[in-house]
């Protein structure tokens, strides 16, 4: 799908190799400490999966994805859509080594496929995976 808005786009480097950063974010034991509880999760296309999250104090979206590329230990993307709400965006995480250090490009496309309220807004999305993409620094290299 061609969007008309620039993706969302956040890079962090972290001191972990790329093999563990990729574990962290492919592995749903690992994911569920510094990301979603998810049921299950596994790095192949065609992979379906869902879970229920929203922001503190409020209902939750139950989120319904499908992962659509994966590229092992450099890139994994997966659609992003809401149950019962217009609109799809994908989410792409890639890695690229830099020795034993690992710089991850986060990029999520399609957020101007959702309708307009303010769990939706770009801040939001930003701030959220700004959020997880802490998250996911304290888990590689302290975990």
């Amino acid at each position: 799908m061609e969007t008309t808005t620039k993706p969302l786009t956040l890079e962090r480097t972290y001191n972990a190799t790329a093999d563990r950063v990729w574990s962290a974010i492919t592995d749903v034991s690992k994911m569920r400490q510094w990301y979603f509880n998810l049921e299950a999760f596994e790095p192949r296309v065609g992979f379906k999966f869902q879970f229920a999250a929203g922001c503190e104090g409020e209902d939750d979206y139950i989120h319904l994805c499908e992962v659509t590329e994966v590229d092992e230990c450099k890139k994994i993307t997966y659609s992003w859509k809401y149950e019962d709400r217009e609109g799809m965006s994908y989410v792409s995480w890639e890695l690229f080594p830099e020795g034993d250090k690992t710089k991850l490009v986060l990029t999520h496309k399609g957020l101007e496929t959702f309708p307009p309220h303010k769990d939706f807004t770009r801040d939001s999305f930003n701030g959220g995976w700004t959020h997880f993409l802490g998250a996911l620094q304290e888990y590689v290299e302290n975990k």
